[in-house]
């Protein structure tokens, strides 16, 4: 079965200026390649045959990199938004959409198995899978809890708090479509909502292998200091 994937890379990547001010976020270096071309080379391991990108700002420039994707054995198309439609409004920019499809944020660097966590949407019959991460946000500042009068009552030191975040990877059914609007600014946010209100199946998968969003300057940092200790993760040859 033919498997197609959806990359969203038309942000402008502003959390990682200055350096998106020359290249688009999906074109930042990890080791000797982009990490939108990290991401490629596993959708095809995972048998991903056609990839469709989402673009916007500096589209040219991906383009001109990926071309149609015969270096990776994909066939790479591209879906141009006129204007910005957030991550899930481009969706009805793309024609011939196959009855499941993954999407995914083109900046993020893991070694999860794509067509396992596909394979898992279409046994749960969800309409949209999110593939979740435990992460830890440690609290920089002594956080004081107060009553009605301004009375402390409780003092935390730097505390911790561990939350299952989204990783910016899903599985959707076609039957999404339905609850998007077209032609405006749609967000995963709205189109989580939305499907909660209306009663519809999502499903979390949650991971607990590698997992960092570079579009985040720490994780950028940390993903170029790991990146070829740890290539055989993401890398298969």
């Amino acid at each position: 079965m033919n498997k197609h994937a959806i990359i969203l890379a038309g942000g402008k990547g502003t959390r990682l200026r200055p350096y998106t001010w020359v290249l688009p976020k999906p074109l930042m270096p990890i080791g000797e390649q982009p990490i939108l071309e990290v991401v490629i080379r596993q959708l095809a391991h995972y048998g991903f045959t056609k990839i469709t990108m989402a673009v916007n700002h500096q589209a040219e420039l991906i383009k001109a990199f990926f071309g149609d994707g015969k270096r990776w054995n994909v066939e790479i198309s591209y879906s141009m938004e006129n204007e910005p439609l957030g991550t899930m409004g481009p969706l009805h920019l793309i024609d011939n959409l196959p009855q499941n499809f993954l999407i995914m944020n083109g900046d993020i660097l893991t070694d999860i198995d794509f067509a396992g966590l596909y394979n898992d949407h279409i046994a749960n019959t969800s309409l949209f899978t999110i593939s979740g991460y435990r992460r830890r946000q440690k609290n920089d500042y002594g956080v004081l809890d107060i009553n009605e009068e301004n009375r402390l009552i409780n003092f935390k030191e730097k505390p911790i708090t561990d939350f299952l975040v989204s990783m910016g990877i899903y599985v959707a059914s076609k039957e999404i479509l339905e609850h998007i609007p077209r032609n405006r600014p749609y967000g995963f946010d709205h189109l989580m909502h939305d499907l909660i209100a209306a009663g519809k199946p999502v499903t979390v998968n949650e991971f607990s292998g590698y997992w960092l969003d570079i579009g985040r300057p720490d994780d950028y940092i940390q993903a170029i200091e790991e990146f070829e200790t740890l290539k055989s993760k993401f890398i298969h040859e």
